[in-house]
């Protein structure tokens, strides 16, 4: 069983405060979040692109693998998530994550290339760890 960890900051309160995040791995270290890198174009991350990179690199690394256990070879997968948060009552809420995925794999036709990508977006750890819509649309180059 593998467990990773972040850890996260928040100095002052509510629009004025500052948060920092940080990654077990070092990848991120001390990364400015707040208000202004949240709800409009401030510097820094915030948690829905936080969780759009992880969707789209667990979702892709799930179809990579699918495909070579299909006993595909050669491909290439590109995959861009966009978590979508809305109003919520008085708070917020992920309401959804769209992956668009551009992919080239040599020697598969369109329908299993399609069973097999939709059979990882399914399953796929963080699709199955969110409570929200997950779509996926796709293009593919044979």
């Amino acid at each position: 069983m593998t467990t990773r960890s972040g850890s996260a900051s928040y100095d002052g309160l509510g629009k004025d405060g500052k948060g920092h995040v940080s990654t077990q791995s070092g990848v991120l270290f001390d990364t400015q979040y707040g208000f202004n890198s949240r709800f409009e174009e401030g510097a820094g991350t915030n948690p829905e692109e936080l969780i759009a990179a992880a969707h789209a690199s667990c979702f892709t690394m799930a179809l990579s693998f699918a495909l070579a256990g299909a006993g595909f070879t050669d491909g290439k997968l590109e995959t861009t998530a966009k978590v979508t948060i809305d109003k919520d009552g008085d708070g917020f809420t992920i309401t959804k994550s769209a992956l668009d995925l551009k992919a080239s794999v040599a020697g598969i036709s369109p329908e299993q290339f399609e069973t097999i990508a939709l059979d990882a977006k399914q399953n796929c750890p963080v699709s199955k760890v969110l409570n929200a819509e997950v779509t996926l649309t796709h293009s593919l180059n044979a």
